[in-house]
């Protein structure tokens, strides 16, 4: 474990005109950091009103898309950012899945964990040209940098390259992630036993191939929390959370993480309704042992507790996501788990 206990993170909206004021309540509520997702907005331009309203939370994507970009795009956004955060952004990437990277970003799709291998290496080339002035010379499978001009060549700051955590759900991705990543960035649809079974072993091997210990590397875990300060809020976050996880569920790449505990037919059953649509049919078939799995349900002066229970001595920092929860439940939340 990383020294000094156990981070909480919050979530920044994409939205422009909302960042400000929900970046300054993550830092006044002692939050350690805040994060944005890549879903109908950038998610990088979010962090730099963040990072000109807070002075002391971490900033990061969670995720940004690797793969709709190209390494020198993404490493002139991460030099920037860290250096008007002073030192604060974390660059977290993931791969998204073939039809979108096809589809939507009109990007090719092969062998991800080989290219986003190759992507973090790059990014590190190309950041040590611009810190040491060493000469770019990077030639990979997939992608290739070898001009670097001083016009093209930004200011020097000076803070450390940002790190890069990885999201990863398979074995070859996770433990790539371990090797060649500052940390990994855990999915809500992983329970504490997938997380202490599966994927720190495979963590834990990643990172003793790149000379490293545990300490200096960061693990990462969203989860779904379902609370309210009254029977009918808790009630309303409950029924939220049972369809996400039955969403999750009836995706093939978390069959294994429902397999592990026994409910490999869930997944099946599930996949088959969401092809039908019947989205409300898979939030009834997650039951109470289901949903205490993969969620922390109770009401919110609970949570805290629970969300150490969870995650000490497993994870280094925590991203509680919050379904169908007001604002002040989420306060109330945070201060519990400080407190």
């Amino acid at each position: 474990m990383v020294s000094g206990g156990l981070k909480i993170d919050g979530g920044i909206p994409n939205r422009l005109d909302q960042v400000v004021e929900a970046a300054v309540e993550l830092e006044q509520s002692d939050c350690d950091g805040g994060w944005t997702a890549e879903t109908s907005h950038d998610p990088f331009l979010p962090l730099l009103l963040a990072a000109e309203h807070t002075t002391r939370i971490e900033l990061g994507t969670n995720i940004a898309v690797a793969f709709a970009r190209n390494p020198m795009i993404v490493a002139n956004l991460g030099w920037d950012l860290q250096a008007y955060s002073q030192g604060r952004f974390i660059l977290g990437l993931g791969t998204q899945i073939q039809a979108h990277i096809e589809k939507r970003f009109s990007m090719p799709w092969s062998h991800p964990a080989r290219r986003m291998r190759e992507f973090v290496t790059a990014l590190q080339a190309i950041w040590s040209a611009w810190r040491d002035g060493t000469k770019l010379r990077f030639e990979g499978e997939f992608y290739t940098h070898k001009i670097m001009t001083p016009m093209f060549t930004p200011e020097p700051h000076p803070y450390p390259p940002p790190k890069i955590f990885l999201a990863a759900v398979g074995e070859a991705m996770t433990e790539m992630c371990g090797e060649v990543a500052d940390g990994h960035l855990g999915h809500p649809m992983v329970s504490k036993r997938y997380l202490t079974e599966v994927t720190m072993p495979i963590l834990l091997r990643g990172i003793a191939r790149s000379g490293r210990a545990r300490g200096d590397f960061e693990v990462s875990a969203e989860v779904m929390v379902a609370t309210g300060s009254t029977e009918n809020e808790l009630a309303t976050a409950v029924a939220a959370t049972r369809k996400q996880i039955a969403f999750y569920g009836s995706t093939p790449a978390y069959r294994k993480v429902l397999e592990l505990h026994g409910w490999g037919d869930l997944h099946e059953e599930l996949h088959r309704l969401s092809k039908e649509g019947e989205w409300n049919t898979m939030g009834s078939l997650i039951d109470d042992e289901i949903l205490g799995t993969f969620a922390v349900v109770g009401p919110v002066e609970h949570v805290g507790a629970a969300l150490r229970a969870r995650c000490d001595g497993v994870t280094d920092r925590v991203l509680p996501i919050f379904y169908a929860a007001s604002p002040d439940c989420v306060r109330l939340a945070l201060k519990d788990f400080r407190r």
